[in-house]
């Protein structure tokens, strides 16, 4: 049984890193540029759709994941317009992008739910038959994109583009141009999810309109936990990218062990948001009581130097 669980794990690995690369997008969004962006949700499962759209047409699955990209950069500079041009809040945008997403994906599958791709040219990319293939694919370009995304964020550009996430106001008053940094970072962010959804349908096989559902909760988990592993480490930019994949890994090792055990596996996504909830909310216990318990020890301290005399 225990060599069952162990043979799963490499599969769960390639899950980790194909979440991973989707965590990136998040991490973008609700890092560098301080925005909780809910369109990931959707940009996830356009990406896919358009993917196997092109696939099941006969297309290059190289073509299937360039364009899924772009659906996503689309989906991206949507969410940004609404919230830059038509000052709409981030979080009601995203959510607007998120259920334009739904329909547009649902259309794109000719009505259908689900639109499949086994049997077609997607295995030249991932075989599942052959894991150590899959494995060194995947992480060839999870490498590329932190590569990419390091070298960007290093230029003048993504100085600026984190420069606005980290202060809108003193960033426009050195002349940046803020709105265009937020419409920017956020078509990169989702472009990064939309490519991890073409990925992932062509490792899974298939495209589902939902297959984004709950993914903003698997990537902010993958955030929280990769930036408590590597906070201790490091500051860099790519030890940050390098943790946000680390801590997808280690969500789908938890999930695969989930399974493993017998547990109910519809209520992962709970102890997902559990998880989340913890790890954001504990800094601010810890400031909140450390005050008050510091307080305690010195008054006690004070009361038992006053006995004393």
């Amino acid at each position: 049984m225990f060599l069952d669980y162990l043979s799963s794990l490499p599969a769960a690995l390639s899950l980790g890193l194909i979440w991973g690369i989707m965590a990136i997008g998040v991490f973008i969004t609700y890092k560098v540029l301080d925005i909780p962006d809910l369109t990931v949700d959707g940009s996830f499962a356009t990406g896919g759709i358009v993917c196997a759209l092109i696939i099941t047409n006969g297309g290059h699955f190289l073509v299937g994941i360039l364009v899924g990209f772009a659906a996503g950069l689309i989906c991206g500079l949507i969410t940004g317009l609404l919230h830059t041009f038509l000052g709409i809040p981030p979080i009601l945008a995203g959510i607007l992008t998120q259920l334009s997403c739904y329909s547009i994906n649902l259309k794109l599958a000719g009505g259908k739910s689900n639109i499949g791709v086994s049997g077609r040219v997607f295995n030249v990319l991932f075989s599942q038959l052959n894991v150590t293939d899959t494995l060194w694919k995947i992480g060839i370009i999870v490498l590329l994109i932190i590569g990419i995304l390091y070298i960007l964020f290093g230029t003048e550009l993504g100085a600026s583009i984190r420069a606005t996430g980290n202060n809108k106001d003193m960033s426009r008053a050195q002349g940046i141009n803020v709105n265009f940094n937020v419409v920017l970072g956020l078509m990169i962010s989702n472009g990064i999810v939309a490519l991890a959804g073409a990925l992932l349908t062509q490792y899974q096989g298939f495209a589902d309109i939902t297959m984004g559902t709950g993914a903003i909760v698997t990537g902010l988990c993958a955030v929280v936990i990769g930036g408590a592993i590597v906070s201790k480490i490091s500051p860099n930019f790519f030890v940050r990218l390098i943790g946000v994949v680390i801590g997808s890994i280690i969500y789908y090792f938890i999930y695969q062990s989930v399974v493993f055990i017998g547990i109910d596996t519809t209520l992962l996504k709970l102890l997902a948001a559990l998880v989340v909830a913890i790890f954001l909310g504990f800094p601010y216990l810890k400031k909140k009581y450390s005050v008050r318990i510091n307080k305690f020890l010195k008054n006690r301290k004070l009361s038992r130097g006053g006995n004393e005399k």
